[in-house]
């Protein structure tokens, strides 16, 4: 086949980009190899306009195992000789296109890259975000449609394969109409001899396939992740796979044996973006050497595939092994034992070349290095949008507080992005392996991992530790990185961290999935590169590493981009199961104290969406400093033992913290009184406004004394707001005293969206 200008075009590639194939090549490529070129160029797999900004996170630090771009997932030692794996990632446009199998795909991807490390996974989280499902447009009904999907999509994955769905978040904006976000994040638990590289090292060594066969289900899936949706998009649907979780289970359980078998596994690597090509071209590349393969001795699913279709199929539930020469028969055992593929389909040479043949035949021949890594590099230009300073300078006040004040409290609760997610995580089995200790509703997932499990592979010896706690967040608010991308950035980092903290957990490092629009716009990118600025600046401040992640270009519909979207990932340890703390109230007679600020900001607010449909002002101001040293000192009373409850103020602001903090815990909900006279300025602000880095806390009255004496002593703001008790929230105004029955608010709060999805 000729390759005419119009199939180049097809395939992604620029005119520069392909004289620069031809170059590598030193001829013109073949149909399959631009294919190739095609789907290792694309910005979801070679990062061509991010890499120059994701160069500012910081990447260091002692207790990184696997740095962040180096390997499928990164790893961080969390002590005595255990290390936590976890990375997120994207499946927003499968999702968009199809919702349950792209949602279900999503989490099958991310779970592979993380036991492809040598790890066991243990939970799963996702954050998602959604066009408004409220109403009786076309438009709602189609977002109530793709949640739902998505939602299901999630729980068929997680709960067939056996790994809890223990937390996430979900958003709902105008933005995300026709571009829903689906990341999905993993993490897992390994001993620090047992990691994995994804190299094809020693020249002679069997290149061996193993899981499910390839069929034409994913074709050039990376590519389609690269480009924006369009109204034709639906046609895109045989780029979206189909997962099968069970052959996942299987597959995860062939893998870590054959990995924990000594000296058998030289190198692992998932077939996820870009399928055969991604795994054989980077396993050479990381090695430095070469590899060969035949593509007879691929298990299809189908008759008559083309080169073309087996090198860019991204059928699901598929690694690539890497083996000690000799010991084929062993891992072709293992996973035969599993009821698995594993077929030796090639091997590893020491040219430097990916070589693709077809019996005899010679389809494809690559340097592997530079297909993995010399992809062309943007600096794309950046330009402040005029509507984003126009937004910063509206005067607030010429938004008046509603006369009816009292109201505004219990219709935010009832908003779907404030409302609780119970609709969300009850489909999501949460409890299976039997680690959840905090289930989700609380600020932050807590999980305990039992050491003696006999499917880590390693059993404590006497003195040992058995057992680890960790908290996991996800977190970002598109709302403030669309009004300022670098203080959202800084927020998204600064909020991952409250709640952790607010859980008893130590910020430890992040993995991010970075969701924005066509990064060939200039005000795109303006976004991309200021909350890029902004999250590496709390990184540093908070002394937690970027471990990997994603870059989500191209989120756009045809009416517009979606809210520059940087999703963070946060991974704490708790050094001690007593430090464990949750949201709600525990019981009547509680001194409730704020740490931080009262704040009166309201830019960027739900309170301003819902009660006054803008979406416009400056977001809340983030001061790290403050931060760290507000969170400092929390950890330091939490391990104290003076805390019975902590909880960080956010979307909805004060009162609906308070809220939260009465009815969050449906088993025990504690009413509280809240004196609010004293702060002389807008009520609305006082209790709807959004300002940062301040925390509801709940504690006995003399330790409450105590937090106070402490906390002056830290250069941190406390305030005794009122006391536990009774079956209503009453907030004492300027404006008058609120009162609402608890039960009544919860169930405002805890129905909500179940109202909406179940009618």
């Amino acid at each position: 086949m000729n390759i005419t200008p119009e199939i180049i075009a097809k395939h992604g590639i620029t005119p520069d980009e392909y004289e620069r194939i031809k170059q590598i090549l030193g001829r013109e490529p073949n149909l399959t190899e631009l294919g190739i070129f095609s789907v290792m160029w694309s910005e979801h797999c070679s990062y061509k306009n991010s890499k120059p900004e994701l160069k500012k996170f910081p990447r260091e630090a002692p207790f990184i195992l696997v740095r962040a771009g180096e390997e499928n997932a990164g790893i961080v030692d969390i002590g005595d000789g255990w290390a936590i794996a976890f990375k997120i990632e994207s499946h927003n446009h499968p999702s968009a296109v199809e919702p349950f199998q792209g949602a279900a795909t999503g989490m099958g991807g991310i779970i592979r890259d993380i036991f492809t490390m040598g790890s066991r996974p243990l939970l799963g989280f996702d954050s998602l975000r959604f066009g408004p499902i409220e109403g009786d447009s076309a438009q709602a009904a189609t977002n109530r449609r793709l949640f739902a999907g998505v939602v299901a999509g999630i729980a068929h994955y997680g709960n067939c394969i056996g790994i809890p769905t223990v937390g996430g978040e979900v958003y709902f904006d105008e933005s995300y109409n026709g571009n829903p976000l689906v990341n999905a994040l993993c993490l897992g638990i390994i001993r620090h001899d047992q990691i994995k590289r994804g190299c094809a090292k020693g020249v002679g060594n069997p290149v061996i396939y193993v899981g499910s066969a390839t069929g034409k289900d994913g074709l050039a899936g990376a590519a389609f992740a690269s480009r924006e949706l369009t109204e034709e998009s639906h046609e895109d649907r045989p780029a979206v796979q189909v997962g099968d979780p069970f052959m996942e289970k299987l597959l995860l359980e062939a893998c870590l044996e054959v990995m924990r078998t000594e000296g058998l596994v030289v190198g692992i690597q998932d077939m996820g973006a870009a399928g055969l090509t991604c795994s054989t071209c980077e396993t050479a590349s990381r090695a430095g050497t070469g590899n060969e393969i035949d593509l007879n001795l691929v298990p299809k699913r189908e008759e008559g595939m083309t080169p073309y279709e087996i090198m860019l199929s991204e059928s699901q539930e598929r690694m690539l092994l890497i083996a000690q020469k000799g010991r084929e028969k062993e891992v072709e055992e293992i996973f035969q034992k599993w009821d698995l593929h594993g077929v030796t389909i090639g091997r590893v040479t020491d040219d430097g070349v990916m070589r693709v043949k077809v019996g005899d035949e010679v389809v494809a021949e690559i340097p592997a290095a530079k297909l993995a890594d010399d992809a062309p590099v943007y600096h794309r230009e950046a330009v402040q949008p005029e509507w984003e300073l126009e937004n910063q300078r509206f005067d607030l006040s010429t938004v008046k507080e509603p006369r009816q004040l009292q109201a505004v409290l219990p219709k935010l609760l009832a908003s779907p992005t404030i409302a609780s997610k119970n609709w969300v995580y009850r489909q999501y089995d949460h409890m299976v392996q039997d680690g959840t200790v905090v289930l989700p509703g609380s600020d932050a997932a807590v999980i305990r991992i039992n050491l003696k499990r006999p499917d880590l592979g390693y059993t404590p010896s006497k003195g040992e530790p058995t057992e680890k706690f960790i908290a996991f967040t996800t977190d970002c608010n598109g709302a403030y990185c669309y009004l300022d991308p670098y203080e959202g950035g800084k927020t998204a980092v600064a909020e991952a961290a409250r709640n952790l903290v607010c859980s008893g957990a130590r910020p430890l490092a992040i993995t991010n999935c970075l969701n924005f629009g066509n990064p060939m716009d200039p005000h795109i990118f303006w976004q991309f590169r200021r909350c890029t600025d902004g999250m590496a600046e709390a990184c540093r401040v908070f002394e937690t590493p970027v471990t990997g992640g994603n870059v989500s270009f191209y989120n756009e519909s045809p009416v517009s981009a979606i809210d520059p979207t940087p999703t963070i990932g946060m991974l704490g340890v708790i050094d001690e199961p007593k430090h464990i703390t949750t949201q709600w109230f525990k019981e009547a007679g509680h001194v409730i104290l704020l740490l931080g600020d009262i704040g009166a900001e309201l830019g960027g607010s739900q309170y301003l969406k819902r009660i006054h449909g803008l979406k416009t002002g400056c977001p809340p101001r983030m001061d790290l400093a403050v931060a760290k040293r507000t969170h400092d000192f929390l950890l330091d009373i939490i391990r104290n033992g003076w805390v019975k409850s902590a909880h960080d103020c956010s979307e909805g602001g004060l009162a609906v913290a308070l809220a939260e903090s009465c009815i969050s815990n449906g088993d025990c909900m504690v009413g509280a009184t809240v004196n609010l006279r004293p702060f002389d300025q807008r009520v609305d602000a006082t209790l709807f406004g959004e300002s940062q880095n301040r925390i509801v806390l709940s504690a006995t009255k003399s330790n409450a004394d105590k937090i106070r004496k402490a906390a002056a002593r830290a250069g941190v703001t406390a305030t005794v707001l009122g006391m536990t008790g009774g079956r209503t929230l009453r907030l004492k105004t300027r404006r008058g005293e609120f009162s609402y029955e608890v039960a009544k608010l919860r169930r405002l709060w805890w129905e909500a969206i179940a109202r909406i999805m179940d009618r």
